[in-house]
């Protein structure tokens, strides 16, 4: 098994890419302690690094955030820790614990609200996702007009997490859908 890792926006945040599904299309998982990593043999495993603080499974990615280690160092127990999972063919979690975040619209959103949603699912979170990370839709505050969002992964926490909200996604929303005034972090 060849596992490829990525930089990310996020120094602190390394993407690991198995060459393989991790939790396929639409649905992810965020691990920000070791005490949530417990539904998860792989994240636990993960975890066993004393500096991993945050896991994050995308679709074909796992991002782990460390606590101001070396990657040098860190890279190489969880590269084995990965590799160790996938070829004993391990759950990656519980049944029960599975994540589907997605954003697409149901029949009691405004129509404001699900040209949103499609507009997140569709443009950010594939954009996101390469950076090792992903967006939720929170909410919309039709008398403000402002759109709130739940960065995760190695969007959590970014340096640059502040300039993509509002440089990229505020901009865009701002566009496409005109009632919009802003984009909040939640």
């Amino acid at each position: 098994m060849f596992i490829q890792t990525e930089s990310t926006p996020n120094p602190a945040t390394l993407k690991f890419l198995p060459g393989r599904e991790v939790m396929g299309e639409g649905r992810v998982a965020d691990f920000a302690s070791r005490e949530a990593a417990e539904r998860s043999p792989l994240a636990r495993a993960l975890f066993e690094t004393p500096e991993v603080s945050r896991v994050f499974f995308g679709a074909d990615f796992i991002a782990v955030t460390q606590t101001g280690g070396d990657w040098k160092t860190l890279k190489p127990a969880i590269l084995g820790a990965i590799m160790e999972h996938f070829t004993r063919g391990l759950p990656l979690i519980g049944a029960e614990a599975e994540e589907t975040d997605s954003q697409a619209a149901d029949s009691g959103d405004s129509e404001i609200v699900a040209q949103i949603k499609d507009l997140i699912e569709t443009r950010v979170r594939p954009a996101v996702a390469q950076d090792g990370g992903d967006i939720i839709f929170r909410g919309f505050d039709e008398a403000s007009g402002i759109v709130f969002l739940h960065m995760r992964g190695a969007c959590a926490g970014c340096p640059s997490s502040t300039m993509t909200l509002k440089n990229g996604i505020e901009n865009m929303l701002r566009h496409y859908v005109p009632e919009v005034s802003a984009v909040e972090a939640v």
